[in-house]
């Protein structure tokens, strides 16, 4: 686990890529607010996670059953997590979005199309 990287992944880079491409700019991995958004945009007080497939649980009822108890635990944990960080930040104020790395690989133009607008949202 200590090889699995909390940053600047390569899903990561490249919808960061993508969103400057279309000119926005933004903070990364914010420290002061709850969960360390991947990417913030402070003045529209939005925040990105980009959640890696695996480790955030995608579709984890379909495959949850097929795991160790030990790695069950841990991802279950990770989203609860996950969901009291969006909490926590909607209670102050920030819309949250939340990406899969799969859904980024497949279809990164769709992706920071849809961060584009929430960021320009009125």
């Amino acid at each position: 686990m200590g090889r699995v990287r909390q940053r600047d992944t390569a899903p990561e880079l490249a919808l960061r890529s993508a969103l400057h491409r279309r000119g926005l700019r933004f903070r990364k991995n914010v420290k002061g607010l709850p969960g360390s958004p991947d990417i913030v945009f402070i003045r529209a007080k939005v925040a990105v996670f980009v959640d890696g497939d695996f480790w955030h649980g995608r579709d984890f009822d379909g495959w949850k059953d097929k795991l160790q108890p030990f790695w069950r635990a841990k991802i279950e944990r990770n989203i609860q997590r996950d969901a009291q960080n969006v909490a926590n930040l909607e209670a102050l104020g920030w819309r949250v979005l939340r990406v899969w790395e799969k859904d980024i690989k497949k279809r990164l133009d769709e992706v920071a199309a849809h961060v584009f607008d929430r960021v320009h949202e009125v």
